[in-house]
């Protein structure tokens, strides 16, 4: 699959640079991405166990070491697309850990086209 925003992931490496886990971890979820061979999001849990699906329009979180990663899936597209990375505690401040939070930071940013 093309990634998309991996920009996002490059500014999270140089923001930890010393946390050599992270790094690899990153490394690690950018090779899962680009390897994803999918007919449709129903098999995405063979790839990686943490997918966890946070909105029909095809946006997942998926856990690096101890940061999460919202990104956006279009098999359709052939496109893998990271909208937001940070570590947990800016995950529950920015999506208050709930559904309805994350929806609405979606639709809020203009990402569900």
């Amino acid at each position: 699959m093309e990634l998309i925003g991996r920009d996002i992931l490059s500014k999270l490496k140089n923001k930890n640079r010393g946390n050599s886990k992270l790094l690899q971890a990153i490394d690690q979820l950018i090779v899962d991405l680009e390897s994803l061979k999918v007919d449709s999001t129903n098999n995405l849990k063979t790839l990686r166990s943490d997918f966890e699906k946070v909105h029909n329009d095809g946006f997942y979180f998926v856990n690096i070491h101890i940061h999460r990663v919202l990104l956006v899936i279009k098999v359709e597209r052939n496109e893998v697309k990271i909208v937001w990375a940070g570590n947990h505690d800016e995950y529950v401040r920015t999506f208050k850990n709930n559904k309805k939070s994350i929806e609405k930071w979606i639709r809020i940013n203009d990402l569900t086209k």
